[in-house]
């Protein structure tokens, strides 16, 4: 289907909130003032039809006049390309019918809230709504290929500056072919690789591009895998947010952003929508885990349907768990889109900014906890089962550390976002320090706390968590190295999580969470221990794996977080592209390598497992979904990385010596002991130099 005319399909009809299929409502401070919408796109024909690749569609012509926010800091609101995604809204009284030569009158919003909210958020951490915003005479001309667009009027509390204009708006009405779900791959870019594959690459490629989802006929994601075989495929049938970065990346790096660009597009349209489970509704900014595109038949048209997103927020997740990760992930992805393709436009757009301002609210927002790093529940990211992280797990501290200095590069500076910027300048330096200080483990660390003494009531504390000796975990006494440490895996009063999670690790060693001397450990760690951590398969996703009754009594007896199987040891191949990630930062290349060979002899042989089994990873795991995209698109970013490793410093951070020198600790603003964090001007000249000098408050 051309692209050019999606507009005139994809909609979000204004309905009471218990149609929208989610089950969801929808804030009622949009600066548009509407209610409930629900996306979807309008197809007719009956459902077997439907399920085909492709249909001949035509869609008529409306009359059209569009609003555009001006604010003198930024870009319009509503730049136009030929990508879906920017017109936003049509008339009370119109809409455009798929159907040849058809037109049926109904009102309908293109875009949710969060593409025009921006005037009504507050910029400091706490998030307040103020303003009220009205539109007169909104109305689009269908289809796409268009000049920018219109207002005519806008008022608001604020007098906030307003241009007038009008532009027509011009479309093709040709007939084209509505591409439905699974398997199109249509605007994506067959011949981007210039190199001779191998068959491998060449089935990881096809397998890729089978899995794409469509929804308007353009491309918007990946399903999480595509197992022929699977009868149940549970929620694996469904774009998730985290599982579609390695897809993205591999896409990116090949030429093809129009899907990254749609999928970004249409993950921020589901962000804003409320969210309820048992009557009660988490923060705004919350990023879906999920979505999928349903059809559903259409409301008082008998033989026709529509096509919608039902995003899922955890509300029908196994333990009906928030994803913490995936704004993250999504900051993440918005900045290596912007630094892959060089169109900085999109994230500089009001919409895009509203949802990366919106995230940062909810996680910058003041609690009763007295770190820095984020305070979540068990089974909040990638391990997303019980299995003991609840609490600040390294993972999602390395994560958010990477979404605050993605959002630090990306946030446009004004009157209105000062603040916020200060609030994440804070919290990077913070949180930087918390982690380096406090969770980094080596022989010498570990020797330290086994001579802790505990129970110390003193700003002067040296075992400021009160951790007790014993527990130190006897693996760990004759497994660590004398040369390497790693960050542990979780950190609380009277707590320390000794297991090695892969993730965090690598990820601190990208978003430089870590400082030079500990990026270095790491590898070197994960060098000198190959056998436990890569062994015949890359890579545990943790180590060492929870058995007999420490199994039983913090996973509650998962029956499939058996011990060295899923989240519980398993070796996890999506992992290779985060490693090799690493290692090229590192200068360390050849460690990446070594194991994308390894990964090669199996996967395909394999049929792309989700994850594999033993502590060696010699059996695909029992319950491993094959096909599994976030393999594929690991290896193949992995390779491409390999041979091009100069966009591989498009994804990583170097040191910020800025954030070093910057003290946050509040302490010497009271009366109370001033910071003693020298550690500022220290860890910057050991930075430099290649080690790290341990500092205190």
């Amino acid at each position: 289907m051309s692209s050019s005319n999606c507009i005139g399909i994809c909609t979000v009809s204004v309905r009471p909130c218990c149609r929208i299929i989610t089950g969801y409502g929808y804030r009622g401070s949009s600066i548009f003032g509407s209610g409930q919408p629900k996306l979807n796109r309008k197809v007719t024909g009956n459902l077997s039809k439907l399920r085909s690749r492709s249909h001949d569609r035509g869609c008529s012509s409306q009359i059209v006049r569009y609003l555009r926010v001006i604010d003198p800091n930024r870009r319009d609101f509503s730049g136009f390309d030929s990508n879906w995604g920017r017109s936003r809204v049509y008339t009370e009284n119109s809409r455009v019918d798929c159907r040849r030569g058809s037109s049926r009158r109904r009102g309908v919003l293109v875009i949710p809230n969060v593409a025009s909210d921006i005037r009504n958020h507050s910029t400091s951490v706490e998030s307040q709504v103020k303003g009220k915003t009205s539109f007169e005479s909104i109305y689009i001309q269908g289809g796409l290929n268009v000049k920018p667009l219109v207002v005519e009027r806008i008022e608001t509390d604020y007098g906030d500056v307003v241009k007038e204009e009008e532009s027509r708006v011009e479309v093709n009405s040709s007939n084209v072919n509505v591409n439905v779900n699974v398997g199109n791959s249509k605007g994506l870019n067959d011949n981007k690789v210039e190199r001779e594959l191998s068959d491998i690459e060449e089935e990881a490629w096809r397998l890729l591009r089978d899995s794409v989802v469509s929804y308007c006929g353009n491309p918007v994601g990946t399903l999480a895998a595509t197992d022929p075989a699977d009868k149940t495929p549970l929620n694996y049938d469904q774009v998730f947010i985290r599982d579609f970065v390695p897809s993205a990346l591999a896409f990116l790096l090949n030429g093809d952003a129009e899907i990254v660009k749609n999928f970004l597009l249409h993950t921020l349209q589901l962000q804003s929508w409320e969210k309820t489970v048992d009557c009660h509704s988490p923060g705004q900014g919350l990023m879906p885990a999920s979505f999928k595109v349903r059809t559903v038949p259409l409301d008082g048209s008998p033989g026709e349907f529509e096509e919608v997103l039902d995003p899922d927020f955890g509300e029908s997740a196994i333990g009906r768990v928030a994803p913490v990760d995936s704004g993250l992930w999504w900051i993440i992805l918005l900045r290596a889109y912007g630094k892959i393709t060089g169109d900085y436009a999109l994230q500089e757009r009001v919409e895009f900014q509203t949802g990366i301002r919106l995230i940062l609210n909810l996680c910058l927002k003041n609690r009763f906890d007295m770190f820095p790093t984020l305070l979540v529940t068990d089974g909040s990211c990638m391990i997303d089962r019980r299995m003991g992280i609840h609490g600040h797990p390294l993972e999602i501290q390395a994560l958010f550390y990477s979404a605050l200095r993605c959002s630090r590069e990306m946030l446009i500076v004004n009157d209105g976002t000062k603040d916020l910027v200060t609030a994440v300048n804070n919290r990077l330096s913070a949180l930087s320090f918390h982690i380096r200080e406090y969770y980094w483990a080596d022989m010498k660390k570990i020797n330290e706390i086994y001579r802790y003494k505990t129970e110390e009531y003193s700003t002067d504390a040296i075992n400021k968590f009160n951790i007790y000796p014993d527990q130190i975990p006897s693996w760990l006494v004759d497994w660590i190295p004398e040369e390497g440490g790693y960050l542990i895996g979780n950190l609380q009063p009277a707590h320390m999580d000794f297991r090695f999670f892969t993730l965090g690790n690598l990820w601190s060693i990208v978003s430089s969470l870590g400082t030079q001397k500990q990026n270095e450990g790491i590898l070197n760690l994960i060098e000198s221990k190959w056998d436990d951590f890569v062994a015949q398969m890359p890579l545990k996703i943790c180590f060492p794996a929870l058995e007999y009754e420490e199994w039983r009594i913090t996973t509650g007896g998962d029956p499939k977080n058996t011990p060295w199987s899923y989240h519980n040891g398993g070796s996890w191949p999506t992992l290779l592209w985060q490693f090799t990630l690493a290692c090229i930062k590192m200068g360390r290349t050849e460690l990446a390598e070594k194991a994308v060979a390894l990964a090669e002899k199996r996967l395909s042989m394999d049929h792309w497992p989700e994850y594999y089994d033993t502590k060696s990873g010699r059996f695909v795991g029992k319950q491993s979904r094959l096909h599994q995209t976030w393999t594929i698109a690991g290896y193949l970013t992995s390779k491409m990385l390999l041979e091009n490793p100069e966009k591989a410093s498009l994804l990583f951070w170097e040191e910020d010596y800025e954030l070093l020198e910057t003290c946050v600790c509040v302490l010497n603003k009271t009366s109370r002991k001033k910071c003693s964090r020298f550690a500022a001007k220290s860890q910057v000249a050991d930075a430099i130099g290649g080690h790290t000098t341990p500092v205190s408050h």
